[in-house]
């Protein structure tokens, strides 16, 4: 609105100095005819009164007298030439009339000749001033052209110029008023219908795939801001039906990974013990002096296989529950002090800067989170390995508790580096790789972070850092 209003103002003032320039042509184009009308009837009235004959001779005898008094009542130079461009009699009083007079020019004398009016308006602009000098013929009361009539005629557009600027300047000052009404009516504007959009901004910003969206309650004076309301309203009941199918579609593909897994754990153990009872079947031989050693070897094998099953078992049984969070205000550092000492493990030392972090936490699930980091560290170290060092550390940073985990085992390779944390991904010979999934899991629902510092061949610190609840 304001762009129109300014190029409203524009165009308007240009058409305004048009029309003033366009005045001021005519006005001076009419008083030029005017004076000329009313000179020639003087000059028939002295012709027709005159003693001397009516000739181009007499004419500077004719108006010897009577043309300084025409230029007084008139208020303009005459000038008086003969049919051949002769200047015979002039009204300016410094102008003599000898050789020396500069003629008309012969293209004005043509022009005048072969007009209809008999009649030539010469415009020429000098130092920025535009100079009229109108020339017609003199005739006697037979029509026969005696001379040529020149009455120079300088344009002032002084009047002109000053209503034009005493116009341009009230018209500025309307529009400049018109500029205020403008830019406070579109603030107010602006802020009345951004209100309402600002509603909606806010509710698009915290809409949400994984939480229940609120709809938009708001009844605005915009027929298109309601429509998109309307839209916003009923993409929040499709993104409803969307999330409940996903979180449905998701759950299925995850068990369904998940017995993938568990299958093919349950399998690797079957093959050997398979393979055990059918050798012992084919070679089992009674007389055998060896038979009990064999019969203990045959029963160890198979019962490693089973505990291999059973620890699948129970990790697929653990990561399932995911018990509920039990919530408790308790020390961090003395919970996770306590948690240490189940490890009989001599390189294992624990470090904290302050006796006690307070902060409301489910006590199992801080105690899983250490215990399958501190395993993990002790399983990263070869038992051949002589210098073995796990560091578990405790320290308040601002409004968190940071827990650091540092071995000086063979660290990860950085082909695994991106898989750690995937709920079937293991770096280990046995187990199913479900530790870092869960405790992650259980990490970021307390809205923490889990990352892990790596070099392969010297080590690795696993941080995690959880918000102090402190209500």
């Amino acid at each position: 609105m304001i762009v129109l209003i300014i190029m409203a103002s524009v165009l308007l003032a240009s058409i305004s100095i048009i029309q003033f320039k366009n005045e001021a042509k005519e006005y001076h184009q009419e008083r030029l005819e005017r004076k000329e009308d009313a000179i020639k009837e003087h000059i028939n009235y002295v012709l027709s009164t005159t003693t001397y004959p009516l000739t181009t001779e007499n004419l500077g005898l004719i108006f010897k007298d009577k043309i300084h008094e025409l230029a007084q009542i008139h208020s303009i130079e005459i000038n008086i030439y003969s049919l051949d461009g002769k200047l015979l009699k002039s009204s300016k009083e410094s102008f003599s009339v000898d050789k020396v007079a500069p003629p008309i020019p012969k293209y004005i004398l043509k022009l005048v000749r072969s007009s209809i009016e008999k009649r030539y308006v010469d415009i020429k602009t000098i130092d920025g001033n535009k100079n009229r000098s109108a020339f017609s013929q003199i005739k006697d009361d037979k029509f026969k052209p005696l001379g040529i009539l020149n009455l120079p005629y300088v344009e002032d557009d002084g009047y002109y110029e000053n209503e034009l600027k005493s116009f341009l300047i009230r018209l500025g000052q309307v529009y400049s008023f018109m500029l205020i009404v403008a830019f406070a009516l579109a603030y107010f504007l602006s802020s009345y219908i951004t209100k309402s959009l600002k509603t909606i901004s806010d509710k698009l910003s915290e809409t949400s795939l994984n939480q229940k969206n609120e709809k938009i309650v708001l009844e605005a004076s915009s027929k298109e801001i309601n429509l998109l309301i309307k839209a916003y309203n009923g993409m929040v009941d499709e993104l409803e039906k969307s999330a409940i199918k996903l979180a449905q579609s998701e759950r299925e593909e995850a068990w369904r990974e998940m017995a993938k897994q568990v299958a093919h754990e349950i399998k690797n153990p079957l093959t050997p013990m398979r393979l055990t009872v059918q050798s012992f079947q084919r070679k089992f031989d009674p007389t055998d002096p060896n038979v009990k050693q064999k019969m203990n070897d045959y029963s160890e094998t198979l019962i490693q296989q089973i505990d291999t099953m059973s620890a699948v078992a129970s990790a697929f049984s653990n990561f399932a529950s995911m018990p509920a969070q039990q919530n408790e205000t308790l020390n961090v550092v003395e919970v996770v002090e306590l948690a240490m000492d189940i490890f009989n493990e001599e390189y294992i030392e624990f470090q904290s800067d302050s006796p006690e972090i307070i902060s409301k936490i489910d006590r199992t699930q801080l105690i899983r989170i250490i215990t399958n980091l501190a395993k993990n560290a002790i399983q990263s170290i070869p038992e051949q390995q002589e210098n073995k060092s796990i560091v578990v550390s405790v320290k308040k940073e601002l409004n968190n508790v940071l827990i650091t985990v540092a071995d000086n085992g063979i660290g990860i390779q950085p082909k695994d580096i991106d898989r750690i944390f995937e709920p079937k991904f293991t770096t280990k010979s046995s187990g199913m790789g479900l530790g870092l999934g869960i405790i992650k899991n259980i990490i970021e629902n307390y809205k923490g972070t889990i990352t892990f510092e790596t070099e392969f061949g010297k080590g690795t610190t696993f941080i995690v850092s959880l918000p102090i609840i402190n209500s």
